[in-house]
């Protein structure tokens, strides 16, 4: 009897997760845009499961700051924030630079052997164009070297906000075709100097590399914030 009850608990928290990660998905593909309604009975119609599951994914989503509550709409995709992924990337920026210089302290070897495939697979992805793939393959990069660095603490720390930076990655992938090649040459240029034991400039390139895609993120967030204010000023105008 035990173990049916512990069987369906396992059953149930496996569909949590998968609509947990089909409602994700959604937001950083962007079929789900800020702002967006989430209605309990309509995603669980789209997925073909139970309300059940649908709400518990949507409290793990609000707890992670992917959804919130918006006065009199229940819950929706909340907004990516240009001050938030200013001080996410200031964070940011201190680990991998840590994280690329402990990496080539302790396993430079290791980079050269393993890192070479995954930067492979990003180059791949952004010849193909796929945002989610391209998503996927830098996660898988920035985890590799956090693994190499022998830090458990660094890893740790970072991985609350790999969501986030999915979602970032999918809003500013999606509108610059260029970016994938530069990502992935800046990730290379990287790996050289992990594999090549050169800590200090495994730090710099990483600081470097964190610090360029910030100025892009942030600069496209607030232009987009602006252009929301400006857009809500003008209607409250013509009221």
């Amino acid at each position: 009897m035990a173990g049916e009850t512990d069987a369906r608990s396992l059953t149930r928290h496996r569909l949590v997760e998968q609509v947990y990660g089909a409602i994700f998905s959604e937001i950083t593909e962007g079929r789900l845009p800020p702002n967006t309604r989430l209605i309990q009975d309509e995603l669980a119609d789209a997925y073909g499961v139970s309300r059940q599951p649908v709400q518990q994914a949507l409290l793990l989503l609000r707890n992670h700051g992917i959804v919130r509550d918006a006065p009199r709409r229940g819950l929706v995709v909340a907004p990516l924030e240009a001050a938030f992924v200013q001080n996410l990337y200031e964070v940011r920026g201190v680990l991998e630079g840590l994280t690329s210089r402990l990496a080539a302290e302790r396993n430079p070897a290791r980079a050269g052997r393993e890192g070479l495939p995954l930067v492979a697979a990003g180059r791949a992805a952004a010849q193909a164009g796929s945002v989610a793939g391209l998503i996927e393959a830098d996660i898988a990069f920035h985890r590799f070297l956090g693994e190499i660095a022998e830090n458990p603490i660094i890893v740790e720390t970072a991985a609350p906000h790999f969501n986030h930076l999915r979602r970032i990655m999918g809003e500013v992938l999606r509108e610059d075709e260029a970016m994938p090649t530069r990502i992935w040459d800046e990730h290379a240029a990287i790996l050289d100097a992990i594999a090549a034991g050169e800590a200090e400039a495994a730090d710099r390139l990483s600081r470097q590399h964190i610090a360029r895609a910030a100025t892009i993120f942030v600069e496209r967030l607030q232009a987009q914030e602006d252009a929301f204010a400006l857009e809500a000023r003008s209607r409250r105008v013509r009221r």
